[in-house]
């Protein structure tokens, strides 16, 4: 009886419900601009590369903080750095909501990418600290599914406030800093926060040991493994819009639905995830829903019709959400407890550094032989990231 895992409902409590919420809330704002790139793009008569700057910079920005985020997580605990990625999200909102230039969009989204820099490793660690390894995936679903929940959100407001209601860009950033207050409200009602992590008691009563060390082979090859992933998806964020409108000619309310929607299949997908990689083991999991969502995304390129890019693109969004509680899962096993927000920080650093680089090698590509040729090049930059994964990474 001592390895039984727990069920959904014996996992739930106040604080990982609070932490899938805010959470959806960090990734609200994600992919909002990139599904605004046409609207963008007249406004402001953008270039491939002033596109490029606008993804980059944010994601650079990002990268520069992560680690220090990642420290003063482990330092000031996960309450006040939680309230302070909302506070900065917030910031970031109206400044985007009062945004009459390209510069004034930049620091905007910055400040609202920097939100999950400060958030991703605090909440993280809170959660992995609540559970035993076992339970881990399952309560990491969950927190999963907020997220997810976000990133499909922030698009779907483009599509009803800008697509179907006309009420421009602007007013859908100031339409989230309501939800974005009473989530600071959540989380200040938080009255346990664990400090250590269950895992030391449950090596204590069985006998097996965590990570020794935050560094390691496998977590580097890890670590590669999620940056060419993000790579593949920042590359194809980048135009993909502008794409989807001008080459497909679909209207910007549909294409954001779209891209809302492959997020959205996190919401089933990262809970029902978790219980599989409890079940089959994290890394297997992760390898296998990995090829078939990297098959959809090149199905979705590769065969004609809008039908068929609609069906293969959610399906590649459904298949890569699949793993997100599997992926989490490992890097709490590969990072020490008393350098879990470190571990996490690192694990949300080559995303951001291929944030920054990504979308800049996607607009040289789209200015050298075109914007399709981007997708063409993330598809085998998917490839390779699975190979990384399944010879690279060793997890017990």
């Amino acid at each position: 009886m001592e390895n039984k895992q727990k069920s959904y409902k014996e996992i739930l409590s106040y604080g990982l419900i609070v932490m899938a919420v805010t959470h959806s809330l960090a990734h609200a704002f994600q992919n909002m601009h990139t599904a605004l790139y046409p609207e963008l793009v007249k406004e402001f008569v953008l270039t491939n590369q002033q596109i490029g700057l606008i993804s980059s910079i944010p994601s650079l920005v990002s990268a520069i903080l992560s680690i220090p985020m990642g420290l003063l997580s482990d330092k000031i605990g996960a309450k006040k750095m939680i309230i302070l990625s909302i506070i900065v999200a917030t910031s970031g909102a109206l400044i985007a909501g009062l945004a009459q230039n390209p510069w004034m969009l930049i620091i905007a989204v910055s400040l609202l990418y920097l939100n999950t820099t400060i958030y991703h490793p605090a909440s993280y660690s809170f959660t992995t600290f609540l559970f035993e390894p076992k339970d881990r995936p399952k309560a990491l679903g969950v927190q999963g599914a907020g997220g997810t929940l976000g990133m499909a959100l922030g698009p779907i407001s483009i599509s009803i406030l800008v697509g179907l209601l006309g009420l421009g860009w602007r007013r859908a950033y100031l339409a989230w800093i309501i939800p974005l207050l009473l989530g600071i409200v959540s989380v200040w009602y938080i009255k346990f926060i664990p400090t250590s992590d269950d895992e030391d008691k449950t090596n204590e009563e069985t006998g097996t040991s965590g990570a020794s060390s935050i560094w390691s082979t496998s977590l580097a090859m890890f670590l590669t493994f999620g940056g060419l992933r993000s790579m593949a998806s920042y590359m194809t964020l980048t135009f993909i819009s502008i794409w989807l409108v001008n080459t497909r000619g679909m209207d910007l309310a549909f294409s954001s639905l779209i891209l809302g929607t492959s997020s959205l299949m996190g919401i089933v997908a990262s809970p029902l995830g978790g219980i599989q990689a409890a079940k089959y083991g994290e890394k297997r999991w992760t390898v296998a829903t990995s090829i078939i969502s990297y098959s959809c995304f090149a199905l979705a390129f590769l065969v004609p019709g809008n039908t068929a890019f609609t069906v293969f693109y959610i399906g590649y969004g459904f298949f890569n959400l699949f793993s997100m509680a599997a992926n989490s899962a490992i890097t709490a096993k590969l990072s020490p407890s008393k350098q879990r927000g470190l571990g996490f920080a690192l694990y949300f650093l080559p995303g951001s550094i291929m944030g920054a680089l990504g979308p800049m090698v996607a607009a040289y590509i789209a200015d050298m032989v075109g914007i399709y040729s981007v997708f063409m090049a993330s598809i085998g930059v998917f490839a390779l990231a699975w190979l990384v994964l399944t010879f690279g990474v060793k997890v017990d």
